[in-house]
């Protein structure tokens, strides 16, 4: 009899994770899963992979309870949008999570959406795109109908922010009764000694260096900075693709005198040590869906100077110093205000600091999801 019941009670929730190498959504589908895998004994799980990570995740996905199958399918494709549907139909999936917004068009049965932002929605990116203009144009619109088609049939839509909330509200204008708020959270990194490079004094950038991030603004206040404090560094971790390289060709004679450094291929042990060794972490953002390396330099311990932004007032409270991202010399201000700062008021910062961060969790976010995915599919059967 309780055999029988569990059985009925029982889920096959699927997972869309072929971003699981990715950074960013990458980082959150690999602590999702990992987090349910630890928290739910009851419930079954699909993770639908890449077949180059598969070997990758085996060894971290260890569960009986978890399947894993291989999608040779790229994001963004049109086999994603044609063949995918017919791959989870076979797994008779009762609960399917897309966590990015790309879900196929023709997916009918019950599913859950996690947006992170709608970033694309305010800034355009196409000088990266090696495609004409008119065909760039055709993907954004592309984007959209697959965002806006996603939003309006989700059972629930996941936003990691209010401040993303209030995005899905005003542009895709779902029903405000199924989007729900689950945070994300910073890795329980180990600061360890990690071999990094001698530089000295720097300040950080961790992330990528799309238009939103305006890191050009963060360049200029570090040029002015350097008028005055000729020994302080300022150093980019990251991918070197074609906002990178634009960056660098920018910056050139100061790579050359290695005053602004790049670096990349960072391991996470790594990137705990230069949080740990930085002057502050620096987000210069003019938007985000939720704004993750503060809340890591903050759990590792390392000041931050954040963007005077929405999404960061809600997230970082008063963990961090505030600067307004259209102000060159406000930005450098703060720089010169963090470097003159004493040890006690340092102290004071970062303990406020790891009070906040440990407001967050990757258990809380797995456990609040497996909630919406519970309250996702009323008739398992059909």
């Amino acid at each position: 009899m309780v055999d029988s019941k569990k059985e009925e009670e029982c889920m096959t929730i699927g997972i869309d994770g072929r971003l699981w190498n990715q950074t960013g959504v990458g980082r959150y589908i690999r602590n999702l899963c990992l987090n349910l895998q630890e928290i739910d004994h009851k419930n079954n799980y699909v993770l639908f992979i890449r077949r180059e990570d598969k070997k990758e995740i085996e060894n971290q996905i260890t569960d009986k309870s978890w399947k894993i199958v291989s999608v040779n399918l790229k994001w963004h494709s049109v086999s994603e949008q044609l063949k995918f549907p017919k791959i989870i139909a076979k797994e008779n999936v009762d609960v399917m999570h897309f966590p990015y917004f790309s879900v196929p068009y023709f997916y009918k049965k019950p599913f859950v959406i996690t947006i992170h932002d709608l970033i694309l929605h305010h800034f355009i990116t196409g000088d990266a795109s090696t495609l004409p203009i008119w065909l760039y144009g055709f993907k954004m619109l592309a984007y959209k109908v697959v965002i806006n088609n996603a939003a309006r049939k989700a059972k629930k839509v996941i936003a990691v922010s209010s401040a993303t909330r209030e995005e899905i509200y005003d542009h895709l204008m779902v029903n405000k009764n199924k989007v729900e708020v689950i945070y994300e959270a910073a890795d329980d990194f180990k600061i360890i000694k990690s071999k990094i490079l001698d530089i000295g004094k720097y300040f950080l950038f961790v992330g990528n260096a799309f238009p939103h991030k305006n890191v050009y603004k963060l360049v200029d206040a570090y040029k002015d900075l350097l008028k005055d404090r000729e020994d302080i560094k300022l150093v980019f971790i990251g991918r070197n693709d074609y906002f990178y390289k634009n960056l660098k060709r920018s910056v050139s004679k100061f790579t050359d005198k290695k005053q602004i450094i790049f670096i990349e291929n960072c391991t996470d042990e790594e990137l705990a040590t230069y949080y740990k060794n930085a002057v502050a972490l620096i987000r210069p953002s003019l938007m985000e869906g939720f704004s993750l390396p503060p809340l890591e330099a903050m759990e590792s311990e390392c000041l931050v100077l954040a963007s005077d932004i929405s999404v960061h007032r809600e997230i970082l409270e008063n963990g961090v110093f505030y600067f307004n991202p259209e102000s060159v010399v406000d930005i450098k201000d703060k720089m010169n205000y963090v470097l003159d700062l004493d040890n006690k008021k340092r102290e004071e910062k970062i303990k406020s600091a790891k009070e906040i961060v440990s407001k967050y969790s990757w258990k809380k976010t797995a456990q609040k999801t497996l909630e919406i995915y519970e309250s996702s599919t009323t008739n398992r059967s059909a």
